[in-house]
């Protein structure tokens, strides 16, 4: 990555941070917030079109990043991304998928799907880099979770009790890593208007026979706002976390979702 330009301040020039799922959606979002503020971004996901389009992007803007391929369901190449990256003192980890299957006759296969992209990969990756930020007595964990991870909901058992796993690991590791100065946070929105989305809102067209029109009305209304939440609004809360402003702040799941979960 290049160096770092004149313009950023001192709290965010030597921090470097790997989005996870960077490509697209809520991890580009967060990407390019990140970006602005001056830290170093490493874009990450197994679709490398995508992650260099949005490293490039933040590099046409002035930013400084770097696209790595990385399957963060494999340790062998979340070890090769990082040998690539270096120190990395922010973590998001966004990397996530949904799915949707009545739990009578639930296919095996999907339960270990669900489990291993969103659960175990936050696992993974956090394992990877947390001795680095330990090294450096200071680091930044933001798990991009779910209402679901509060919440349960109709034919999402498998997703559900992955980002569950997701805020269980999020409190663990704030209780055992704040002698480090390293914060573990949650987000967890509710409907975000990203690709994951609209494949869901294309599960319900095929299932119902709704217009996708209709199809994403049905996902608004679980938003007391009637509407979903844009990606800038998860990456604004992201930026927040990372600052030293926010030292205080760990171990907590902060929802944005208008209001449909409030606790």
């Amino acid at each position: 990555m290049r160096s770092v330009n004149s313009r950023q301040s001192t709290e965010t020039m030597n921090q470097v941070a790997l989005v996870t799922g960077g490509g697209k959606g809520i991890g580009e979002a967060i990407a390019m917030a990140l970006a602005r503020q001056g830290i170093r971004v490493a874009v990450a996901s197994r679709t490398l079109s995508d992650v260099e389009r949005v490293a490039a992007a933040i590099r046409e803007r002035g930013g400084d990043a770097m696209a790595v391929v990385c399957d963060v369901t494999q340790p062998d190449s979340i070890a090769a991304a990082m040998a690539r990256i270096g120190k990395i003192t922010i973590l998001v980890n966004n990397a996530g998928a949904s799915a949707s299957h009545k739990f009578v006759g639930h296919d095996d296969a999907l339960w270990h799907q669900m489990i291993d992209v969103n659960l175990n990969s936050t696992y993974y990756v956090t394992k990877a880099v947390v001795p680095m930020m330990i090294d450096a007595n200071w680091g930044r964990i933001i798990n991009i979770a779910s209402v679901a991870s509060k919440v349960g909901g109709k034919y999402i058992a498998a997703y559900t009790a992955a980002k569950h796993g997701v805020l269980g690991l999020t409190r663990a590791l704030a209780v055992e890593l704040v002698a480090h100065n390293i914060t573990v946070n949650a987000i967890c929105p509710g409907y975000v208007d990203t690709p994951m989305t609209d494949r869901s809102i294309d599960n319900i067209v095929a299932r119902t026979q709704l217009s996708q029109a209709d199809a994403r009305a049905v996902l608004e209304k679980t938003n007391p706002q009637n509407r979903l939440i844009a990606p800038e609004e998860v990456a604004a809360v992201a930026l927040m976390l990372v600052g030293e402003d926010a030292r205080g702040i760990t171990g907590q799941a902060i929802n944005v979702d208008g209001g449909a979960v409030q606790f």
